[in-house]
């Protein structure tokens, strides 16, 4: 069903003066896949809804050929995915699977079913497939598929990454294979989606009839989708080799002039060779300004630029397939800018004056030799001169921890940074003082840790504090590798009395997505909540409480003033006494505020601290984002659990691994 509307005369992409007929594709079905328990998510149903709104508040439908979605047919689908995945799909939401369906969506990454899913996920589907053969047609110059679930991480055999079926993958087969006779020879597939579309990849690996590009934050493997497909020197295979480009952002905060770097140094030199036939975009949104998930800081401006270059090729015919994207303002504008250069009929407003990071330019001239074997305009290298104009990347504040404090607002960032430096250097100028006079005097000044340093606890780790080097940082002080910056350890210097290793029915999760402690990736939580299904290692230190005190101290906020304890010895008779399990320490700041009880061993309370309540709903929802652990971090994890003779290394990294994945 479509909706004629009246078009724009315009200029062409190709250059030739022409009417525009732009088609704009959104169903209202589609918002029927949503969570099963109706817990918010952030790839929810309002993500159209708020594209559509803005897009209608700024008559754009009405400049537009206004199309309605209509559902793939399963052997179109069957191009892309197997059987058993597609049959999963398509029956995911019927009555049979009521009692079951929550159970498959668990064992898989990131998935939530209901009973919208299946129609809504045939709906996207079909919807991109729809528009794009209206643009090869030419019966439109190009289209923007309003579409939900997204499609570009859904694998051959898999559901993933919110992704039922991978929409776009199964348009540009559809053409290439089911429609031979529109001339479609060469499809140009450009994913700007903040995460790298592996699903896209692994579809056109080996097929040298499209040329798949997709510029992601990656940081060495340790961003969604957390692996190495997204690594530049995976370039094809076989046919395909060299028709397959990654640039892997090393860092968050990559905005307007990083992409358009990437745009007039990798992009556009290859389009140009490659000359293709039509251009599907992954038009994902979350590496712009302000997304939870993403971190980047694209602006509606950049966006605009991006796809304008685009449109010299191909005369224009582009098909742009909503992807990601969390912030329901930031997708809306950044929908409205795309729209305006599809339409040709304002000019682009604003202006870039800022230069790329250094990483940024590293990565370009890493890709740049990497593919030159390959596309011959990439063999020169670029003028010092221009790769030495660069930008700083924004610095974030955090404590010694796995944990970090943050805030955006300078004249507040500043301030915190006074109130941290002096958190850290006052610890450390205590460490000078002689030690057999160190304890009398801080005791004396604060009788509170006399009396809590005659009770021992046990302090239950489950992060990087497993292995016992690093741990001994809180107490002793120091800095062990990776670590990259020093703790100023405990007043009470004494090294844990013992330890012991323990599992517990609690599930380990990654959260954040970069910490100063450790540079990019996740650090680990524990859930607050048991549950009989989860198994989490944790290594059990003895120590006093006095030196618990202390490390929670160093885990959250060093500027805080230890006048009084933050745990003290009447919190610790509320858990043995069974009144509560967990409590908030008196913190304003901090990822590790919540003391939470695992009962006794050999008659001594266990404690552990993980994330408030209130903060693991955050990471549900998306507002934080949940991460896989970097390569540094992982490997003191890896440590701590073959060191202490838990796992094998093997074991250790699918255990790792298997938290970075499971949905919370």
């Amino acid at each position: 069903m479509e909706t004629n509307t009246e078009s724009q005369s315009s200029e062409s992409g190709g250059g030739s003066n022409s009417q525009r007929r732009v088609g704009i594709l959104y169903d209202e079905r589609m918002c029927e896949h949503t969570t099963p328990d109706g817990d918010h998510h952030p790839e929810n149903p309002n993500r159209i809804r708020a594209i559509w709104n803005r897009l209608q508040t700024a008559r754009i439908p009405q400049r537009c050929v206004v199309l309605k979605a209509k559902e793939a047919e399963d052997r179109f689908i069957l191009s892309v995915h197997s059987k058993k995945h597609a049959d999963l799909i398509k029956n995911i939401s019927s009555k049979e699977f009521d009692s079951r369906r929550n159970k498959i969506a668990s064992k898989l990454n990131s998935i939530y079913f209901n009973d919208g899913s299946s129609e809504s996920a045939y709906l996207a589907a079909g919807s991109v497939i729809d528009v794009t053969e209206r643009v090869a047609k030419g019966e439109l110059n190009s289209a923007f598929a309003i579409v939900r679930p997204p499609g570009h991480h859904a694998e051959h055999n898999e559901a993933m990454g919110f992704c039922l079926y991978n929409n776009v993958a199964i348009a540009a087969s559809f053409l290439l294979n089911e429609r031979p006779e529109l001339g479609i020879k060469k499809i140009l597939i450009v994913d700007w989606d903040v995460h790298h579309g592996n699903g896209t990849q692994k579809t056109f690996w080996k097929d040298s009839r499209v040329l798949f590009f997709s510029v992601h934050r990656h940081e060495f493997g340790s961003f969604y989708p957390a692996n190495d497909d997204g690594f530049y020197t995976m370039v094809g295979e076989g046919p395909g080799a060299g028709y397959n480009i990654n640039v892997p952002w090393e860092n968050a905060q990559c905005g307007d002039a990083d992409y358009l770097a990437v745009w007039d140094h990798i992009l556009i030199p290859v389009a140009k060779e490659f000359n293709p036939d039509i251009i599907i975009v992954s038009a994902g949104f979350d590496a712009a300004v302000n997304d939870p998930l993403g971190g980047c800081r694209v602006t509606p401006y950049g966006y605009s630029v991006m796809l304008k270059k685009l449109m010299k090729f191909a005369q224009g015919k582009i098909v742009l397939a909503l992807e990601g994207g969390y912030n329901l303002d930031s997708i809306a504008n950044s929908s409205l800018a795309c729209m305006e250069v599809l339409l040709e009929d304002m000019p682009i407003k604003g202006s870039s004056k800022a230069y790329p990071f250094e990483s940024t330019w590293r990565v370009i001239q890493a890709v740049r030799q990497e593919l030159s074997v390959f596309w011959p305009t990439l063999a020169d290298e670029l003028p010092a001169k221009l790769i030495s104009q660069t930008a700083l990347v924004p610095n974030m504040l955090s404590s010694s921890s796995d944990s970090e404090v943050e805030d955006d607002n300078g004249a507040q960032a500043s301030k915190d940074l006074a109130e941290l430096l002096r958190g850290v250097i006052q610890p450390l100028s205590k460490l000078k003082v002689d030690e057999d006079h160190q304890d009398k005097g801080d005791n004396a000044s604060n009788p509170w840790r006399s009396e809590l340093s005659k009770i021992d606890i046990w302090y239950a780790t489950f992060g990087s504090n497993m292995w016992k080097p690093r741990f001994l940082c809180y107490i002793e002080g120091g800095q062990v590798e990776g670590l990259q910056r020093p703790c100023p350890g405990s007043l009470d210097k004494t090294p844990p009395k013992e330890s012991l290793w323990k599992t517990y029915p609690h599930r380990l999760f990654f959260g954040r997505d970069s910490t100063h402690s450790w540079g990019p990736g996740g650090a680990a939580f524990l859930n607050p909540e048991s549950k009989i299904q989860d198994k989490a290692y944790l290594c059990l230190y003895r120590i006093t409480l006095e030196q618990f005190n202390d490390v929670l101290l160093q885990e959250n906020d060093s500027s805080y003033n230890m006048s009084s304890p933050l745990f003290d010895l009447d919190d610790l008779i509320s858990f043995t006494s069974k009144e509560s399990n967990s409590l908030e320490v008196p913190m304003k700041r901090g990822w590790y505020r919540n003391v939470v009880y695992l009962g006794k061993e050999d008659d001594i309370p266990i404690l552990t601290m993980t994330c408030l309540n209130s903060e693991k709903k955050s990471f549900l929802s998306g507002e934080v984002p949940v991460c896989a652990p970097g390569k540094a971090y992982a490997n003191i994890l890896i440590r701590g659990l073959v060191e202490g003779g838990q796992l094998s290394e093997e074991e250790a990294m699918a255990y790792i691994q298997e938290a970075s994945n499971q949905p919370l």
